[in-house]
């Protein structure tokens, strides 16, 4: 009777240390990412025209940010044709922020006292555009763009907040489940083995 008693509490336990085991590794691979890119936050899709025909609406990018390095993606590296994210010098009207834009090097200045200063402009855009393409300084870069997956983003926006959230919860219910159900079958398969 203890046998059977101490393999039913065993099998519980298998089951959240699969379910931890899980969240685990999707934090370590955030972390890796976060590590890898750099940044935060490395994954932008674009949200407007104005860099067609290179970036579509729904491309997904990956940027990298090194920080004042000697990594190409460093603020300091960034050479004319380099496409990077970065947020608008402005604060848009409507919504009292910033906005984050996707767009291509045009131009590099000295400013005053030596620092450097960028000039956007999106590809389909007929000219920069003040207080959205520059001055763009350190603080505004977010990263240059190292990877595009076309229309990726479409399916990115659709699981946004809180719908990510609701997803990743019911797998893992699912999967708690799955595991459980799993449980109760090898403990049925051992009795009928053992009698």
């Amino acid at each position: 009777m203890l046998g059977k008693e101490k393999k039913r509490s065993s099998k519980v336990p298998i089951e959240i240390k699969c379910v931890i085991i899980v969240i685990i590794a999707v934090a370590i691979i955030w972390l890796g990412v976060r590590a890898v890119f750099g940044v935060n936050n490395p994954v932008y899709v674009v949200a407007s025209e104005s860099m067609v025909p290179k970036l579509k609406v729904g491309d997904m990018l990956l940027i990298k940010y090194s920080g004042m390095g000697s990594d190409s993606s460093s603020f300091d590296n960034l050479k004319i044709g380099d496409i990077i994210v970065f947020e608008s010098p402005g604060v848009v009207e409507d919504t009292g922020h910033r906005e984050v834009i996707v767009h291509r090097v045009a131009e590099i200045l000295t400013g005053l006292h030596g620092q450097r200063i960028i000039v956007t402009k999106g590809d389909a855009n007929d000219g920069s555009i003040p207080g959205v393409d520059y001055p763009i300084t350190v603080n505004d870069y977010r990263g240059k763009v190292v990877y595009v997956i076309p229309g990726v983003g479409l399916i990115a926006k659709t699981i946004s907040p809180p719908v990510n959230y609701i997803l990743i919860a019911i797998i893992l219910v699912v999967l708690f489940f799955l595991l459980r159900k799993r449980g109760i079958e090898q403990r049925k398969e051992g009795r009928r083995q053992v009698g």
